[in-house]
């Protein structure tokens, strides 16, 4: 198994996968490191990408407010790939950080080829709305 495979292996998305399933995602994305202070994702921007978090973490802000940070195994750039539409929030790295990277097409390959990622990505999304809106744990 390769690095990157390993990598996928370890990032909860992916956990339910057998290791001919994770090398075929591993295809699909591109491994890359990024300096600290990278902006990954500028709100109100259109979509092209979609990051899984490897090692180092993530700051995510809505309007120039922090809204959360992220680490390893946790995902983002999901909202705007499912629905087309613009980022719904901003996103820097907040240390060296390294990152697993799918394009838009990638992304939806993903998703239609595995079912199991778009239940996962699904269930963290709506746990992040539940996140950002407490009074909808009712």
């Amino acid at each position: 198994m390769d690095h990157k495979t390993e990598m996928l292996q370890r990032v909860p998305l992916f956990a339910r996968f057998g290791r001919n399933e994770l090398e075929q995602v591993s295809r699909l994305v591109d491994e890359i490191d990024v300096p600290a202070g990278q902006e990954l994702l500028s709100q109100g921007a259109f979509a092209q990408e979609f990051f899984v978090i490897s090692d180092g973490s993530v700051r995510v802000e809505r309007d120039g407010k922090v809204i959360r940070s992220l680490g390893p195994g946790d995902f983002l750039g999901e909202i705007a790939l499912l629905d087309g539409g613009k980022r719904t929030a901003s996103a820097t790295a907040e240390v060296p950080s390294r990152l697993l990277v799918l394009g838009h097409r990638e992304f939806h390959s993903l998703l239609d080829k595995f079912p199991s990622v778009r239940t996962a990505v699904l269930e963290g999304l709506a746990a992040r709305v539940r996140h950002l809106m407490p009074d909808l744990e009712n």
